[in-house]
């Protein structure tokens, strides 16, 4: 019995729709060659331009980099905003997100993470000459912060009847603080400090103690793409165990740095 053209047509479709159903993330990425990893781009020392060469580097960029050569492909870095972040993802705009990313409750509802690749302390700082010298000073004031960031979750959480003023940008934030538009600048320890320096000879500042929380940092990608998580967090568990994870970290914030940190912690499951 001969198939009509109709027939054929429809089993022609069938067979499209199995292999799109089959495919995944992890085989798209290397069927094109290209991993897409979204970054920041002015988060100095994680992802920023350099100066001299105009190259977007740091220490999340050499995650990003690390990634795509263990994929076998090109890596191609997508500049994204803080807040932009996980639409980018959900969008499939980026195959991930590697941008001080830290882990949420809220934002694991949404995304998936990979096992911690770092973890900031987020704090306060604020002018010296305003006198402050913890978080209850804060009580009631206005802190800046960069929209959509963990910093600006944790201010309305843990500093009472305090209100956050959002920017683009850790510069704009710093700026409107320097400039007395707000009382406290919310952001990662290492970025505080690196403003801390940058100030000492005009209006200097004040990092709060405590630490409004110690915070995990992952990649993130979508859920529902369980090969890619699987790679990823392989990739990140070999990077630890050769050693490579560590030269990265001393790298961009080591001794050898204006930074002078030394590693605190390990690559390992986030613990929600």
């Amino acid at each position: 019995m001969k198939k009509t053209a109709s027939t054929l047509i429809a089993g022609a479709c069938l067979a499209l729709l199995a292999n799109l159903a089959c495919a995944d993330q992890l085989a798209d990425i290397k069927a094109k060659g290209v991993f897409t990893c979204g970054t920041l781009g002015t988060a100095e020392p994680f992802s920023f331009s350099n100066t001299q060469t105009r190259e977007v580097e740091g220490y999340d960029v050499d995650f990003c980099k690390a990634l795509a050569k263990s994929l076998g492909v090109k890596l191609e870095l997508k500049l994204i905003s803080v807040a932009a972040r996980i639409p980018e993802l959900q969008q499939s705009r980026i195959d991930a997100v590697i941008a001080n990313l830290g882990w949420s409750a809220e934002r694991a509802e949404q995304i998936a993470f990979s096992d911690q690749y770092f973890a900031s302390e987020q704090k306060v700082a604020a002018r010296k000459d305003s006198g402050f010298t913890t978080l209850k000073d804060l009580t009631g004031k206005r802190v800046s912060a960069v929209k959509g960031s963990s910093s600006e979750m944790l201010v309305r959480k843990v500093i009472p009847g305090a209100s956050t003023i959002t920017f683009q940008d850790p510069p704009s934030a710093f700026l409107a603080m320097q400039q007395g538009k707000v009382e406290g600048l919310a952001a990662s320890e290492l970025t505080l400090v690196k403003f801390r320096q940058q100030s000492e000879s005009t209006v200097p500042i004040a990092i709060l103690e405590p630490s409004l929380m110690l915070e995990p940092w992952g990649v993130g990608m979508r859920k529902e793409e369980a090969g890619f998580i699987k790679h990823v967090n392989t990739t990140l568990e070999a990077m630890e165990k050769s050693g490579e994870a560590l030269q990265i970290f001393n790298k961009w914030l080591g001794t050898g740095t204006s930074y002078k940190m030394q590693r605190g912690f390990r690559i390992e499951p986030i613990k929600g």
